[in-house]
């Protein structure tokens, strides 16, 4: 057994002096030439073709898109105030009516009887008490009794007031300047205060009403100018924001927000929907990439720019955002040449090839 392990232990050594021996020789049919290279060294990857733009000073908007809808400046379902029997209806529908113009009248002469006779017994009341104020003049009465009239007067008056009170619950007026809608009562059928005889509706001005994402909150305030479109007209219209919701909706995360158009010729019907845009602020002079050229990481937002033949990463700090473009406010320089395709197959050092180099911005 110790001759057969000692047997093989000298041919390895054997073997391993021949192949030390024969090295020297065999090693040209392996390579390109004394010192050349060998075949199965790696391959450089070949260059990548990619365009490349040229940063210049481009103007930046930052803009916010919402849609809303048109609200009347003033509605109101008009109502009667009492029940009773509507005797009648003094307006056409879908006409204007002025502030205060009478629209619908109810039985009230009961009223207006009971009103005759309490200004009947006012006359009598007024000339006792012009005798008694007489009297007191000349001592022939006491205070006591001339005061007592002046009371009886006074009451009367009180009642006189109230009774016309109830006879204006007979009529509805227009609260305000506007187009009334389409009635539905008829004269001579009973009407109580859950009847509802039209909607009355102010169209000029109108209000547009719309939500905004809450960081936009502290950008948007009382006076801020918008524009808004509407189908079927080719000119945008402008209107300026008058109020703002100071609560945010914690279900869309957005604030409510209501702009004021004047409405002037009246063209514009209350519930159509808007297509909003506002401009909250303008940079003239930005470097603004397309943002297909930017890759969001875990670790931030990357670009690769040409540099030296290759493509270069990097890191980058955004700010304002369009539809179709980003503002890159640290990490790139004006003149840098940015990379715009191919950006999923770019990686740092890889050789690039530009097809095309233009200037991006202007």
């Amino acid at each position: 057994m110790n001759k057969t392990v000692r047997f093989l232990v000298n041919l390895a050594i054997l073997t391993l002096l021949v192949g030390i021996i024969a090295y020297p020789k065999v090693r040209p049919l392996f390579s390109g030439g004394p010192g050349g290279e060998t075949d199965f060294q790696p391959r450089q990857r070949p260059a990548l073709s990619v365009s490349g733009y040229v940063l210049q000073p481009m103007p930046v908007r930052d803009e916010v898109r919402s849609t809303g809808t048109l609200l009347p400046d003033e509605e109101v379902d008009l109502a009667f105030e009492t029940s009773g029997k509507v005797v009648g209806i003094y307006f056409q529908e879908g006409t204007h009516v002025r502030e205060g113009d009478l629209l619908a009248k109810m039985n009230d002469r009961h009223l207006q009887a009971q009103l005759q006779k309490l200004e009947a017994q006012r006359r009598l009341l007024v000339e006792r008490e012009f005798r008694q104020r007489s009297l007191l003049e000349r001592d022939a009465i006491s205070q006591e009794a001339y005061d007592q009239a002046v009371t009886e007067l006074e009451t009367l008056d009180a009642d006189i007031e109230l009774l016309r009170a109830r006879i204006a619950e007979t009529e509805v007026r227009a609260p305000f300047e506007g187009i009334v809608g389409l009635r539905y009562i008829s004269e001579g059928s009973f009407a109580s205060p859950s009847t509802r005889i039209a909607r009355l509706i102010k169209v000029s001005p109108l209000k547009l009403e719309f939500t905004v994402p809450e960081r936009y909150a502290g950008d948007i305030s009382p006076g801020f100018p918008i524009s808004f479109r509407v189908d079927g007209f080719l000119d945008p219209f402008h209107a300026e924001v008058y109020a703002v919701n100071p609560v945010v909706d914690d279900r869309t995360r957005t604030i409510r927000v209501r702009a004021l158009y004047d409405n002037p010729d009246e063209e514009l019907k209350p519930g159509r929907f808007a297509s909003i845009n506002m401009q909250l602020a303008e940079t003239l002079e930005a470097i603004a990439i397309p943002s297909e050229a930017l890759i969001p990481e875990m670790d931030g937002d990357r670009v690769f720019v040409y540099r030296g033949g290759q493509a270069e990463a990097r890191y980058v700090r955004t700010g304002i955002r369009t539809a179709d473009r980003v503002q890159i406010v640290e990490g790139l320089s004006f003149g840098d040449t940015l990379l715009v395709s191919g950006v999923l197959q770019l990686r740092h050092g890889l050789p690039v090839v530009l097809d095309n180099q233009a200037a991006l911005g202007g």
